[in-house]
Order: C-alpha cells, then structure tokens, then sequence
C-alpha cells in the first residue's frame, strides 16, 4: 500500500489505538495490497472518549461494556450494579484502554 495512504489512515484514526501498536499498524498496512484499502476505510473505530463518558454517566448500569462490545462483562456490571461501585469506579481508568485494544482487535480480523 502506498506510504502516504498509510500515514492519512494513521493521522486521522490514530486516537483509536494505543500509541504501541501505531508502528505495528504501519509495517503491516505497508505491506499489504491496495484492494483492502476501500474495506479499511469503512470501518467505524469506538471512540476511547465517548466510551470514558458513557462510563461516568451510565457506568453502573454496565453501558460502557455494551457500547465497546464486551457484552458478558456489561451484563455482569448491569445484575451486580457496576459491582456495587467498584467496578465501575476502576472500569472510569480502564475503559478508555480496553476501548483501544477492541479497536486494535477489529483492525487485526481485517487484516488477517
């Protein structure tokens, strides 16, 4: 794939992936062909500080867990309601992590 597609996809969906994986991300865009390019472009990435808002408002209630996908952790948030406060009060620094790596994880089965 060409260079400058590669870092246009970089600048404008960085945010969406731990700053680790950007490289990763790279080498392995760069290696392969233009055809996977318009796919690429479709996909919608959660964004890590809707999932951090979603979680201060609805957070107990297990709302974070369903927006990013982790749909057994939010019904285990919604029957304990958010582990009685703890869970939600630790998913408040966690969230916004685990929203990057399900991210990360969607990009790998497209391009895999």
């Amino acid at each position: 794939m060409d260079s400058q597609k590669v870092d246009m996809f970089i600048l404008t969906n960085g945010r969406f992936f731990e700053s680790y994986h950007l490289g990763q991300i790279r080498d392995r865009l760069l290696s392969m062909d233009d055809s996977k390019w318009f796919i690429l472009q479709t996909v919608q990435f959660k964004d890590p500080t809707i999932s951090l808002i979603v979680s201060l408002v609805g957070g107990t209630f297990g709302i974070d867990r369903f927006l990013i996908g982790d749909t057994g952790l939010g019904i285990g948030k919604l029957l304990t309601c958010g582990g009685l406060g703890i869970w939600t009060f630790i998913d408040w620094f966690l969230i916004m992590r685990a929203t990057r790596e399900k991210n990360m994880i969607t990009l790998q089965q497209l391009l895999y």
